[in-house]
């Protein structure tokens, strides 16, 4: 049972809600920080739901695009060595541990009642979620909706704790969808071969590597318009200024390391970069909020 649970885990890259869950928390503290102005207290109960919805879900959707994708991973090269199609876990399995989490998302939206909006919006967030595991079957766009998935998370948060929708959470879920959609056509630039032979979609299989990488620049350059504009919006400070200068090195960075006649560092880009940037981005906006409230 615990290998197998392992075996999950590794499955579903459980790490890598790093990519998502401080965005969330961006969101979440930004909105904390509007309600201690109008005094309305903290609940820990919040928090609590923030992290198990973001957990569930992301662990619903990962879950159910390797349901949907074992066929085609079982014929990529690069991912034929992934669970299922490897065998390591079985299709009910995942098939199991896919309702349960759906279950305890739609669960850990009640943390936050009496705002009854979580609850509401939980199955069809759920379903736009795991909708783009079906994306690359008929839009090159699929990069997109991937970056609209994850891009709900700093909106959810905001909804949860204010019941509403303003230009702080929607800044941070557009910087959030073009960072997203540039590094995952970055991610997508290997399998062009693949994709064009079993007629998927996707920009780079479409446009070409050196022009998809192109368009990912373009898409990163839009997201730090977006934090910047954030930044004004949330009356942030040079704390968190800073950050989006060092963001913009990492972005810089990450598209040094991948070039159109060498892929072979696209793992270093997508995993170790981004983790940075999520985690490094909550971590100076929070810094930003103290040094601006010891001030």
């Amino acid at each position: 049972m615990l290998q197998k649970l392992r075996h999950i885990l590794e499955m579903i890259r459980f790490s890598h809600t790093l990519f998502a869950l401080p965005f969330a928390l961006l969101a979440a503290c930004l909105a904390w920080r509007q309600n201690a102005r109008e005094g309305i207290p903290f609940r820990a109960q919040d928090l609590a739901g923030i992290v198990l919805c973001m957990v569930f879900a992301r662990s619903t959707a990962m879950a159910f695009n390797r349901l949907a994708d074992r066929r085609l991973d079982a014929s990529n090269p690069r991912t034929a060595g992934r669970h299922l199609p490897a065998g390591l876990l079985s299709v009910a399995s995942v098939v199991a541990f896919s309702a349960f989490c759906t279950a305890a998302f739609v669960a850990s939206t009640l943390l936050f009642l009496p705002n009854r909006w979580p609850l509401y919006l939980a199955l069809p967030v759920l379903a736009f979620l795991c909708g783009y595991s079906y994306a690359k079957r008929f839009t090159s766009l699929c990069h997109y909706w991937l970056g609209a998935a994850l891009s709900l998370s700093p909106i959810a948060a905001w909804i949860a704790l204010r019941g509403e929708v303003a230009w702080p959470p929607a800044l941070l879920a557009a910087a959030v969808f073009f960072w997203v959609g540039g590094f995952d056509i970055i991610y997508a630039c290997q399998d062009v071969a693949f994709d064009r032979d079993r007629g998927l979609f996707s920009i780079p299989a479409r446009i070409g590597v050196p022009r998809a990488l192109k368009l990912a620049l373009v898409s990163h350059a839009a997201m730090l318009v977006c934090l910047a504009g954030l930044w004004q919006q949330a009356e942030l400070g040079w704390v968190f200024a800073a950050g989006v200068a060092v963001v913009a090195c990492l972005l810089a960075y990450e598209h040094w390391l991948v070039r159109p006649d060498d892929l072979a560092r696209v793992n270093l880009a997508f995993f170790h970069v981004n983790a940075v940037i999520s985690v490094g981005l909550l971590v100076l906006a929070l810094a930003d909020m103290w040094v601006s409230q010891r001030s």
